[in-house]
């Protein structure tokens, strides 16, 4: 109930008005979101590579509805880029093809996005197109694909895939044999039983058979999860099957579990932290307590702290 909740309220134009814009929302933000400035995410970033954590950065937002906030959004992901290739910082980034306008202008998205990923590939840097709700997977999947086979590219963009969908061990094979790096999370979205899993053992179940196909495939992939169960299963599993650390890493959002994100590290286990940061931030945030709803009890007491 909690999660069809906040998928609602992430849906909600009135109260995302609001909340960017209010102080209390703001604060509410500071968890999970890393400022809204792209040198308060450069600061957020340096603190976790000193910790021997990589990142993964998003400038918040989706679907957005003129040519010129798509284009906004790529230059600023073309400052990142470079900001990240003059700090010399372990960084690599992340963006939803609804923000590069997708909903606009295919080509419009298929050139920023193209222009991006050929930056990150002269700075020996990576992209990562996002998953979004069902209706984008398809589109996001074709094109992943397709700018994957552009010449000079092979390697520098990759996707994510959602175990809750049905149809996603299926895509990870079509997308491993073309050699294309993956991240697998559970999923965020309000999604029907048709198409999605809806119970969290379904859900778990298929996450860890992905996985275990996705770690055997010679790729390097990363396994986006907060469950410990899954991780302590994954750890096992990896050791017994003689498969190295440095063959994958694991992933999680910046603000939740950081004591495992630092314990990891060090223990030899490859951790990168997605790190958003901007201004659009409710959605994000909305998704967040959906997936995981204790995060609301995390914001609480920030929020009497302060």
């Amino acid at each position: 109930m909690l999660r069809a909740i906040f998928i609602g309220l992430s849906e909600s134009q009135a109260l995302r008005h609001f909340a960017e814009r209010s102080p209390l929302g703001l604060k509410m933000s500071r968890r999970f979101v890393a400022g809204t400035t792209v040198e308060e995410l450069l600061q957020t970033t340096e603190r976790l590579n000193r910790l021997g954590i990589r990142v993964s950065v998003d400038n918040l937002g989706e679907n957005v509805t003129r040519r010129e906030e798509a284009q906004a959004s790529a230059n600023l992901y073309h400052q990142i880029l470079e900001e990240i290739d003059r700090r010399k910082l372990d960084v690599n980034v992340s963006l939803k093809l609804t923000h590069m306008g997708l909903d606009i202008d295919e080509r419009l998205a298929c050139r920023l996005v193209t222009e991006l990923a050929e930056h990150a590939a002269r700075i020996n840097n990576f992209i990562r197109v996002d998953m979004e709700g069902s209706a984008y997977t398809q589109r996001t999947l074709d094109f992943v694909r397709q700018l994957h086979g552009r010449p000079g590219l092979a390697g520098h963009i990759g996707t994510v895939l959602q175990a809750y969908l049905r149809r996603t061990l299926e895509d990870a094979q079509l997308l491993v044999s073309e050699n294309i790096r993956i991240r697998l999370c559970k999923g965020a979205y309000q999604e029907p039983p048709e198409i999605a899993f809806q119970a969290k053992s379904e859900v778990d179940a298929n996450y860890l058979r992905v996985a275990k196909f996705l770690l055997k495939s010679g790729v390097f992939h990363g396994l986006a999860t907060h469950d410990q169960a899954i991780i302590t299963h994954m750890q096992r599993w990896t050791q017994a099957e003689g498969i190295a650390r440095s063959a994958f890493e694991f992933q999680m959002l910046h603000g939740v579990r950081r004591d495992l994100q630092e314990r990891l590290p060090q223990k030899g286990w490859g951790m990168r932290v997605y790190v958003p940061f901007g201004t659009e931030w409710y959605p994000y945030l909305m998704r967040r307590l959906a997936e995981r709803p204790a995060n609301v009890w995390f914001i609480a007491k920030n929020l009497l702290r302060g």
